[in-house]
């Protein structure tokens, strides 16, 4: 069983220390999104996990627990969010320099193989145009390529609740372009990046797109990657979640996150409803509960 922490929220940010203490006991208690009254047990135990996949945009807390991973045996990587996003689309993330800084630090402790750069979601906006994506994704490429391996990237999608929270912006006179994914200009800039990609020695791939850009340089990936495992020398079914979207090529693997419990605040989150309510709900978090909330 793969351990994914999480698509739903930043667990390695805001909730390590309930994550470290879920291991010591060897299981945590996950409520199904669509009913939160059904309540499943997940065992933590090494010999029932065969890797663990962390998203986030600050793993720093986790870097003091990392010794604890290894010594129980645990094959764990990162999938890192790093953009330059204005505050606008990202209001509570640390400075670019200090998740710079924990990115290189990650991959130090790990290794460049086990920290995947995520440059995602591409927001084209009057905030954020293609040349705006050209040359952040190019400064974030030189300080990033001696840390990582793969660069991840995907285009927004304008979910209900991510069109719920542009909205405010969109009042202020913020412009989103809703059609780029399917745009000529998209793939002149993906072709670019891809570019950018390879001269710093950086496979890239990109995540659940319905278009297939691998015309320039950018071909289907999986985020989480048996392929990836096998290398690291963890094997695993190289069956695809029938949880995610068609267009999702990972393998599967059991969620232990909870939705509206990330306090990031980012504008494009899909998994969280409004940062007040993030808030609320974490002001409920109690690190010794078996469940996050």
């Amino acid at each position: 069983m793969i351990i994914s922490a999480s698509r739903r929220t930043d667990i390695a940010a805001f909730y390590s220390d309930w994550f470290m203490n879920r291991v010591r006991q060897g299981f945590c208690l996950v409520p199904n999104p669509f009913n939160a009254k059904q309540i499943s047990k997940v065992s933590l135990r090494p010999e029932d996990v065969d890797a663990i996949v962390f998203w986030s945009k600050n793993p720093k807390p986790m870097l003091g627990h990392l010794r604890k991973l290894n010594t129980d045996g645990f094959m764990y990587f990162f999938q890192f969010t790093l953009n330059d996003y204005p505050s606008e689309f990202e209001p509570h993330v640390p400075s670019l320099q200090q998740r710079i800084d924990t990115f290189a630090r990650l991959a130090d402790a790990i290794g460049p193989d086990r920290v995947i750069w995520r440059y995602d979601p591409i927001i084209v906006s009057s905030l954020t145009p293609y040349a705006f994506h050209v040359e952040r994704f190019g400064r974030l490429a030189d300080e990033l390529a001696a840390s990582t391996r793969r660069v991840v990237i995907s285009i927004v999608d304008y979910y209900h609740k991510t069109n719920r929270r542009f909205a405010p912006l969109e009042k202020q006179g913020v412009l989103f372009d809703r059609k780029a994914a399917t745009s000529d200009q998209i793939r002149r800039l993906l072709a670019t990046m891809s570019d950018c990609a390879r001269s710093h020695g950086l496979e890239i791939q990109s995540c659940a797109e319905e278009e297939d850009f691998t015309s320039v340089g950018v071909p289907p990936g999986s985020c989480v990657d048996g392929a990836l495992l096998g290398r690291l020398g963890r094997p695993v079914p190289m069956t695809k979640d029938p949880g995610q979207r068609s267009s999702c090529r990972c393998v599967a693997s059991r969620d232990i996150g909870v939705t509206d419990t990330c306090l990031h605040g980012c504008r494009y989150c899909y998994a969280t409803r409004s940062t007040e309510f993030a808030r609320k709900r974490h002001g409920d978090h109690d690190p010794l509960s078996p469940m996050l909330i």
